[in-house]
């Protein structure tokens, strides 16, 4: 459960670090590296929390999830 909450801080502190990326190069097909690396992190955010959910479920002891079970 430690490692799902810290796949679930990942993207929150890096995204948090503003001035890491608050910068215009490199550009990607023209776009400037500010609004690519947070498109990319739409990608990645969306990949460790589907992580972090089955790490929670395999956890727990469930190895599927069905529509509206809690347990």
């Amino acid at each position: 459960m430690a490692l799902a909450a810290v796949l679930l801080a990942i993207p929150i502190l890096v995204l948090l670090w503003v001035p890491h990326y608050a910068k215009e190069d490199p550009k990607l097909f023209g776009f400037p590296f500010f609004f690519w690396y947070q498109f990319l992190w739409v990608f990645l955010c969306s990949a460790l929390t589907y992580t972090a959910f089955r790490l929670t479920l395999s956890a727990r002891g469930k190895t599927t999830h069905k529509v509206g079970e809690d347990r």
